[in-house]
């Protein structure tokens, strides 16, 4: 680890080698729990994701119910990983990003450091401005808060990797469905991705593969 690297937690190898070790776990192992601590540190890991201007369009819905996980797998096309796994999130975008959002943006932004929300009226204009024009990438202000969704996913996968927790990203579910049975609609909401968490099963006959990804000089362009 270099010298300038005061800030680093873990050096280079050790990140590198939980990357490679996690995958999309298919099969997990219903009797293994996360730790409450553990678990702690993933939710923050969410509350701490970044995101466009700060405006966070999305809530984490932690389903701990197993009766109401059974109907999420339903919608999932009966794949074990809902229920199997001993958290599940669902990662939910905001449908309706606002004026409003943006002004309690600043509010809180002033509260928590201390300054007067005048002093950031620039900022919201150019908050109010870019919803407006349907987010940063001009592609309406709905699909703009899905993809920041991504964002947080990636935290999660990330945080859980570094615990040595598996976790699994998964598109395949009928979003109506898990809409209807978590009433996210009426909370201005709408799915996103799933996001099991927990441990993989022994048998689980993805775990040893090997992982298949193309090489630094294919993906990287250095210019």
């Amino acid at each position: 680890m270099s010298s300038t690297d005061t800030n680093a937690a873990v050096n280079a190898d050790q990140l590198v080698r939980q990357l490679n070790w996690r995958y999309a776990t298919k099969k997990f192992d219903p009797a293994k729990k996360i730790s409450a601590e553990n678990w702690s540190a993933i939710e923050q890991s969410l509350v701490l994701c970044p995101s466009s201007f700060g405006m966070q369009p999305w809530k984490f819905i932690v389903v701990t119910d197993s009766a109401v996980r059974e109907k999420i797998k339903g919608a999932a096309w009966n794949q074990g990983q809902v229920t199997d796994a001993s958290h599940l999130v669902v990662i939910a975008h905001q449908t309706n990003v606002s004026e409003n959002d943006a002004r309690k943006l600043i509010d809180t932004t002033a509260s928590v450091r201390g300054i007067p929300p005048a002093s950031l009226e620039g900022y919201y204009q150019m908050i109010v401005g870019s919803i407006a024009k349907g987010g940063i990438a001009h592609v309406g202000a709905e699909t703009w808060a899905s993809m920041q969704s991504y964002i947080a996913l990636g935290f999660i996968l990330s945080a859980a990797a570094m615990l040595g927790i598996d976790a699994c990203p998964m598109e395949g579910f009928e979003p109506a469905k898990v809409d209807e049975i978590l009433g996210l609609s009426k909370m201005g909401y709408h799915p996103t991705v799933l996001v099991p968490v927990g441990y993989r099963a022994l048998d689980d006959k993805y775990g040893p593969a090997p992982k298949v990804r193309y090489s630094a000089k294919e993906l990287i362009v250095r210019v």
